[in-house]
């Protein structure tokens, strides 16, 4: 007579997936998120600072590293495939989350093309798009916000979907100020206007 046989699956290896699939739930939490926000559109209330230990990268932190593809500014950046951390040491960063089908992002580009023109010298403006991330947007869309717009600011994608964790991306747009030694000086989720904008560059600057 033959027993029954029966398979267990090794605890280690339940746990694990478990583990698995509870980071995939909180990533997509946070994409969610991200997206009802940045559809809101609404700037009266979007606007915070944000630089306390909330967040996995809070002031004073080095900001974590990513691959960028450049849509344009290779000529600033040295290439068309480059690293975050491969631009620190020459100029303080300001980096701009956004997506091609977000209406604040949108509000925000004549100041950020206006910012540009008058920092360059000192500072590396840089976007990146997150719209494959958040369901708003592909990289047509955003390729065609920036030429409608007419932005000439250095502007790729990323394929890194550990991003929106790594920096804590609750919001679109969201800009993150790295300092000239690549640590984070500030952080600001929201929609900016030119004056927040040049105000806490020249804070980053003076520091």
């Amino acid at each position: 007579m033959r027993g029954n046989s029966t398979s267990t699956q090794p605890t280690g290896q339940n746990s694990s997936r478990k583990k698995s699939k509870l980071r995939l739930l909180i990533r997509l939490a946070i994409v969610l998120a991200v997206a009802a926000i940045a559809c809101d559109g609404s700037d009266s209330s979007s606007t915070s600072i944000v630089g306390d230990g909330a967040s996995s990268t809070s002031s004073g932190d080095q900001a974590p590293d990513f691959n960028i593809t450049m849509f344009q500014g290779e000529d600033v950046v040295g290439s068309q495939d480059v690293s975050l951390h491969s631009l620190f040491g020459e100029k303080p960063i300001v980096l701009n989350f956004w997506a091609g089908l977000c209406p604040p992002c949108r509000a925000e580009m004549p100041d950020l093309q206006e910012f540009n023109e008058k920092f360059e010298d000192r500072t590396l403006l840089l976007g990146i798009d997150l719209g494959q991330f958040t369901g708003l947007g592909n990289q047509k869309d955003a390729q065609g916000l920036l030429e409608e717009l007419e932005v000439t600011y250095p502007a790729g994608f990323t394929t890194d979907t550990n991003v929106i964790q790594d920096y804590r991306v609750v919001g679109m747009p969201t800009t993150i100020f790295i300092d000239k030694d690549g640590n984070i000086f500030n952080k600001w989720t929201g929609a900016l206007n030119g004056s927040v904008l040049e105000d806490k560059t020249l804070e980053m600057l003076n520091q």
